[in-house]
């Protein structure tokens, strides 16, 4: 299983995006999508969503906005299995989502989940993200973790593929 982050890895982080007019595709992600299909991995989105938790959108808002990246995703040869998000945040101005959930990166729930809703070789597993809590929930959830820290991420994709052992890949 891939597990990847979202905003900084498949979409420019540009402030709580939530519509498909804010999204701006990283440079290779859809052929990066493509790629870990082709080598037969199950692709899965794990991403913090407190914009949720500060009331700029609603969880209706991300489900679309996801619904609408998984087709442009599969149009370009790339499938996402799922799509995880939470929606909570300690300091959130929305009541309802204001606490410190097991979900919330760098917490490993999501991932968890995934692996266990997922028949998963956890040896061949990866994660992906942008950010240091992308990399303590792989290291928690026992996966490989790979920091991107920007540029082609088709090219960084292909980069963690060659690397048997656990490491962080620079994007040079």
């Amino acid at each position: 299983m891939a597990l990847l982050d979202r905003d900084g890895v498949l979409n420019q982080d540009s402030g709580y995006p939530f519509r498909p007019v804010d999204i701006i595709w990283i440079e290779g992600a859809l052929d990066a999508l493509a790629r870990l299909r082709q080598a037969g991995y199950r692709v899965v989105v794990v991403t913090n969503q407190s914009g949720i938790a500060r009331g700029f959108y609603g969880e209706a808002d991300v489900l679309a906005l996801h619904r609408w990246m998984d087709g442009l995703i599969r149009a370009h040869g790339g499938a996402i299995a799922s799509f995880y998000y939470c929606p909570f945040h300690p300091e959130a101005t929305v009541q309802a989502y204001r606490r410190d959930h097991p979900d919330r990166k760098p917490r490993p729930g999501m991932l968890l989940k995934a692996l266990s809703d997922y028949p998963t070789d956890i040896e061949r597993s990866l994660m992906i993200g942008d950010r240091d809590s992308d990399m303590e929930a792989a290291a928690a959830a026992g996966v490989r973790g790979f920091k991107f820290t920007g540029g082609n991420l088709d090219h960084f994709v292909a980069r963690c593929l060659e690397v048997r052992q656990p490491s962080r890949v620079g994007d040079d």
